[in-house]
C-alpha cells in the first residue's frame, strides 16, 4: 500500500469513528434501530 493510500485509509477510519461517536451521543444508541 502506498503512503497516500494509508493516509486516506486513516482519515476514512477516523471519520467513521467520529460519526459513530456523534450518532451515539445524539441518539444514545450505538447502531440506531438495532439496540
Amino acid at each position: 500500500m502506498s503512503n497516500k493510500a494509508e493516509t486516506w485509509n486513516g482519515r476514512v477510519a477516523m471519520l467513521g469513528f467520529l460519526v459513530a461517536i456523534g450518532t451515539y451521543v445524539v441518539t444514545g444508541e450505538i447502531i440506531p434501530g438495532i439496540f
